[in-house]
């Protein structure tokens, strides 16, 4: 469950955080790259605990 979770805060914060950036031409210490990464994070903790539970791991 902990490398699921691991995984889906990675991947998923890593794209919310690309996202923000291209939105904010390439500063990925903007507002919106920070906002969007903590977004895409949390999601990502939700998501690698959805897909460790349906995998019963």
């Amino acid at each position: 469950m902990k490398l699921m979770i691991l995984l889906g805060t990675t991947i998923v914060g890593s794209l919310g955080a690309w996202i923000g950036a291209s939105m904010d031409h390439g500063n990925y210490f903007g507002a919106s790259s920070l906002l969007l990464g903590t977004v895409g994070s949390l999601a990502g903790v939700w998501i690698g605990y959805k897909i460790a539970s349906s995998m019963e791991i």
